[in-house]
Order: structure tokens, then C-alpha cells, then sequence
């Protein structure tokens, strides 16, 4: 008995192990030939700052630090960017570890923490994708709600039409093979990064000028269980906006040396990150003390032309992000059908098999976002649940787990010590910042109607 269930044990592993090979190739993350993938660093530079460096990631920050106040908000944010920044550098580091390439997020979890360090991440990583693709679908739905309210005052479609309308556009996108095509949409939407985080400042240190400067506030505002809560949300919010959880999708795109180029990729990306996050919410909280909106957008009034400027640069942004996140359930549901069909001699039937499930995911999305557009509410609650676990605890505990420590006594202990800090710091801000999401969402779901026009 104890032999059947050790070679039914090895059977499934191997049988994961296999379809994530699959996955990787049919989702461009890889190639079928084992040799590597195609890209250079500045491709796995336009990779992670699209996923990462989104509007709808950095937008909310200035609306965490006025939850947390200045020393708290800036030491949460600058700690939180370092912490994240040290933690992609630890996952790209684990690539061959034990000789063997580990083509997703999944398979790398495997082969370190064995079966539950499969399904435990195959979890998080699911939720960190349609949480993410919720949250940046309801961003893109207002900022083209934004656009035509310049262009038509007294319009009548609603932030609903916008959501639909961009849940199309990704559809048609949806389409495109694979990661690796997505290279030039990424560059653009990296360039794009940089324009709203430019655009996005300079208004808003503009109207931070025009406004009475003794009237803003800085106090927090609520009682003391109101301000506890905003302040968990607030530390999920500034989870979800260091996010990412495809490091090792997008390394397994890169040509050898994979670590070097991940390495170089990463610290660039990180340089624009620094420079859009840290400015943008610094400036925002600034510009408009406890009064900030959760997007930052929304606080901004004049001149209205570069609001609009500023709306585009968002939505082309987070339409490259939107296809990064839903590749691997993608994949995924694909190699999952292609593993179960009969002979069929239709010569477009694998369009319309993408099609058909490219559909169905499309329609969930773009049902909830419409639904309960509350996008403070599911960064909050993304970040907690998906991304904490991902983007922090899980590089730490895996460096330690792979045994990749320095073998100099030196170095050993304090790396040690920072990763266990790191993985039992952000396990304590996941949990915080689930129980503030969660509350205001019930609070939201009693306050609006289903598919209110926020």
C-alpha cells in the first residue's frame, strides 16, 4: 500500500512538472527547444515595470500615505520598495537552482517546497491575476469615462460602457500568441509609465499650488477603530502596488545569461519605479492632505487637458498589463483542453478554442468590475491576499529553503535574519491589510448598487 501511494505521489508530480512545461511553451514563456528564451534585458525591463508600474498601482499611493500619515506612509513605502526590489532579485537568483529550468512561478515552487509549494502558489498567483485584472480593468473604465466627460459634458454612457468597451479591446489583444509578442505593446506601455507618472506629478504639483495651503490637512481623520482599518487597507494597497507575480514567466523569456539579463532587467525597472512611485505619492499626499481620493486622478482639477493627456497614458499602460496577468490562466485552460481533444481536422479550430475561452474569461472580468467598481477595495484586498505572499514571503522562505545562503559567517546570519524578517513582517501585513479590505468592501456593498456609476 505504502509503495502505491508513493508511485501515485511521483506520478501526479511528474504529471504537473509536465503540464507547466507545456503551459511555459504554449504561453510563449519558454521554448520547445530547452535552450531558453529570446529576449534581452531591456525586454525583461519593459516586462516587469508593465506589470508592475501600472497607473493603477501607483495611483492609490498617495491615498495610503494619508491613511498612514507621513512618517509611517514614507517609511511603509520606501521599506516596502526595498523589500520588493531585494525579493525579485532572490526569485531571479533561484533560476536553475537545482540544474533544471523552472519555466513558472508554480514549477519553481514546486521543486523547492514540493507538492503544497505547487497548489499553495498556483493559489495565490490566481488570485493576484483576477484581482489585479479587476482592479486595473475598473482604473482603464474610468479614465476613458474621464476622456469622453471632456469631450461630452452631458454624455450618457456610463462607467459601465467604458469597463465593456475596454474589456473588447483586451479580447482583441487576447488573441496575440504569446508573451514574447507583446514585447512592443510593453515598451509602449513602459513609455506610457513614464508619460503619466510625469504628466501625473506635474498637475498635481500645479493644483497643490492653487490651493489654500492652510486648508489642507494632513490629520488623520475617523476614530481610533476607523483610522486602524484605513490603515490596514492602506498597507495592502501599498503591497498591490509592488505586485508581480510572473517573475519567473518572464525570466524563462530571457536568452542566457538568464540571471544577468533578469538582474539588470529588474534594477532598471525598479529605477522607474522609484522615480514615478515615490514622486507621485510624496507629491499627491502634498498637493491634497487627508482629502485625496483614492485615485489620484480624481483629485486633479486643472488644466484639464493634461488630466485627459494623463487618463490616455493610463489606459494604454494598463492595457499591456491586463495581458501579462492573464496569460498563464490562459495557458493554462488551453493545455488543460488540448490534453483531453480527439482528432479533429478543422484547420482554424485552435483560434476558436482561444477565442471561446479568451470569451469566457473576458465576460467574468469584465462582469465584476462593472458590478462593484470599487477599485480601492480590490487593490487592497489583491495585495493582501495574492501579492504579499508572492512578491514577499514566498522569495525569502524559498532563498532560505534552496539553501542559496552565502557560505561566509559574515554574510550567512544577516541575510538570514532579513529574510525571516521580511517573510514574517509582510505574513503579519497580509493578514492586516485582508481584514481592512474586507470591511470596506461590505461597507461599499451597503453603501452603492450593483453597477453604480462611481
Amino acid at each position: 500500500m505504502v509503495s502505491d501511494h508513493s508511485s501515485e505521489t511521483t506520478k501526479t508530480t511528474v504529471e504537473n512538472s509536465r503540464v507547466d512545461e507545456v503551459v511555459a511553451e504554449g504561453a510563449g514563456i519558454g521554448d520547445s527547444s530547452g535552450h531558453g528564451g529570446r529576449g534581452t534585458w531591456k525586454h525583461a525591463a519593459f516586462h516587469v515595470a508593465t506589470t508592475i508600474a501600472t497607473p493603477a498601482a501607483y495611483a492609490p499611493l498617495p491615498f495610503a500615505l494619508a491613511s498612514l500619515g507621513w512618517p509611517l506612509g514614507v517609511s511603509s513605502l520606501v521599506s516596502a520598495t526595498l523589500a520588493t526590489w531585494y525579493s525579485s532579485l532572490l526569485i531571479a537568483s533561484l533560476w536553475r537552482w537545482d540544474g533544471k529550468r523552472h519555466t513558472t512561478y508554480r514549477h519553481l515552487a514546486e521543486s523547492i517546497f514540493g507538492f503544497w509549494g505547487y497548489w499553495s502558489i498556483a493559489f495565490f498567483q490566481q488570485v493576484a491575476s483576477l484581482g489585479n485584472n479587476i482592479a486595473i480593468h475598473i482604473a482603464a473604465g474610468s479614465s476613458l469615462k474621464a476622456v469622453y466627460k471632456y469631450y461630452h459634458r452631458d454624455g450618457s454612457l456610463t462607467l459601465q460602457h467604458f469597463i465593456t468597451f475596454f474589456g473588447a479591446f483586451e479580447l482583441f489583444l487576447s488573441q496575440l500568441p504569446d508573451i514574447h509578442s507583446l514585447r512592443w505593446v510593453n515598451a509602449l506601455c513602459t513609455f506610457s509609465t513614464i508619460g503619466f507618472a510625469g504628466t501625473t506629478i506635474g498637475v498635481t504639483i500645479y493644483n497643490g499650488k492653487k490651493i489654500d495651503r492652510e486648508s489642507v490637512s494632513y490629520s488623520l481623520q475617523g476614530s481610533s477603530s476607523s483610522k486602524a482599518f484605513k490603515a490596514f487597507n492602506a498597507l495592502g494597497t501599498i503591497a498591490f502596488s509592488f505586485g508581480d507575480a510572473m517573475l519567473p514567466e518572464i525570466q524563462s523569456t530571457m536568452r542566457e545569461p538568464a540571471k544577468k539579463n533578469m538582474y539588470r532587467g529588474v534594477s532598471a525597472a525598479y529605477g522607474v519605479i522609484i522615480l514615478s512611485y515615490w514622486q507621485l505619492a510624496f507629491c499627491g499626499y502634498w498637493a491634497f492632505g487627508s482629502e485625496v481620493q483614492p485615485y489620484i486622478v480624481s483629485s486633479l482639477t486643472i488644466p484639464e487637458w493634461t488630466i485627459v493627456m494623463a487618463n490616455i497614458f493610463a489606459v494604454i499602460q494598463i492595457s499591456g498589463c491586463f495581458q501579462i496577468y492573464c496569460r498563464p490562466t490562459y495557458a493554462y485552460v488551453e493545455e488543460r483542453m488540448q490534453s483531453n481533444k480527439t482528432t479533429c481536422h478543422f484547420p482554424f479550430r485552435n483560434y476558436l478554442v482561444r477565442f471561446i475561452y479568451t470569451s469566457i474569461y473576458m465576460v467574468i472580468i469584465t462582469l465584476i468590475a462593472a458590478a462593484m467598481p470599487f477599485f480601492g477595495d480590490f487593490v487592497a484586498i489583491c495585495g493582501a491576499i495574492g501579492f504579499t505572499p508572492l512578491d514577499f514571503v514566498f522569495p525569502a522562505l524559498a532563498y532560505l529553503k534552496a539553501g542559496r545562503v552565502p557560505k561566509s559567517t559574515s554574510l550567512r546570519l544577516p541575510i538570514q535574519l532579513l529574510n525571516v524578517t521580511i517573510a514574517t513582517w509582510f505574513s503579519v501585513v497580509a493578514v492586516l491589510g485582508c481584514i481592512g479590505a474586507f470591511k470596506f468592501i461590505v461597507e461599499d456593498i451597503n453603501t452603492y448598487e450593483f453597477f453604480y456609476d462611481m
